[in-house]
């Protein structure tokens, strides 16, 4: 029976198999959410959506670089027990395997250099949120002082980096991270030109960052507007953490800054008529928006 020099070479198969089940089963080791022992909430902090990314980057890594040298030995391991059970020696049937085997070689060392980036993109960002966070917790004081700070907002689409609601207004802070060029020289070039519509970093422009920022503070105050039944001050604010921020032509919607006593800008900064009961109003219903994001996270677990 012919067919069963196909079949028998799987027994030597069988070890492979076991291992990818283990390392399946271990896929979320990585998992460095932690949960609240009163309501089994997740914990969050600055950054915490870039935290489960980072976590699932690194899932994703440990699977292609355990799972990878399996997949890729599969075939010639396939290959070995053909030989052992064939009568005849077809020698394009094995210059098949070798192809096969080298195609997967070179496509785990693409996903492994794709993981490899994205983990360094994510912790950079991170990085800034954590240090953007860092300088908005000094907006708190004592319960005299109404100052309160939200991290990871989520809207209906996207989430929102940070929001700072002090008693002369909202503020909906965006961060964005990017790395800066070398000169001829090997010194970093820091100097970012804003305008009004776009930002001209140096060999590069973006017009992103701005239009995610008008986006966000304008979902804020329609929505705030909708659960508070008042007309609430939102601006939005885009940082760009390690630049010099030069303003050409700055755009009167937005500020745009790189951190640096940003807390002490925020506190200093009048939106506009903002009263107790309003404040109050906002950030109780900031409170049960940010709350939403905990359920999503459990509906949702990282893979």
């Amino acid at each position: 029976m012919a067919w069963l020099e196909y079949l028998l070479p799987l027994i030597f198969l069988a070890p492979l198999g076991a291992t990818a089940v283990v390392v399946l089963a271990l896929r979320n080791l990585h998992d460095a959410r932690v949960r609240s022992p009163f309501d089994a909430h997740t914990l969050r902090e600055p950054g915490q959506a870039l935290r489960d990314r980072l976590d699932r980057a690194f899932s994703s890594l440990f699977l292609n670089g355990a799972l990878g040298p399996i997949v890729v030995l599969a075939p010639l391991v396939y290959g070995m027990g053909r030989m052992l059970f064939s009568y005849h020696q077809n020698w394009l049937e094995w210059a098949i395997y070798g192809l096969l085997c080298s195609g997967l070689v070179l496509l785990f060392c693409f996903l492994l250099m794709r993981d490899f980036q994205r983990i360094t993109r994510l912790k950079l960002g991170l990085a800034c949120e954590l240090a953007v966070g860092q300088e908005l917790e000094r907006l708190i004081h004592p319960e005299a002082h109404p100052y309160f700070v939200f991290h990871d907002i989520p809207s209906d689409t996207f989430t929102i980096d940070h929001v700072a609601v002090t008693p002369y207004g909202v503020f909906v802070i965006e961060t964005r991270a990017r790395t800066h060029p070398l000169d001829a020289n090997g010194n970093p070039q820091r100097i970012v030109a804003v305008e009004r519509e776009r930002l001209r970093f140096p060999g590069w422009s973006e017009r992103q960052p701005l239009r995610k920022t008008r986006q966000a503070s304008g979902w804020m105050r329609q929505w705030l507007g909708r659960e508070c039944g008042v007309e609430v001050p939102v601006r939005g604010v885009l940082v760009l953490p390690g630049w010099e921020i030069d303003l050409e032509h700055p755009p009167s919607d937005l500020l745009i800054v790189n951190g640096e006593g940003l807390a002490k800008l925020l506190a200093e900064s009048r939106l506009g008529k903002f009263d107790d009961a309003a404040h109050d109003r906002v950030t109780h219903a900031l409170t049960r928006r940010a709350a939403l994001l905990d359920g999503r996270r459990r509906e949702r677990p990282s893979i």
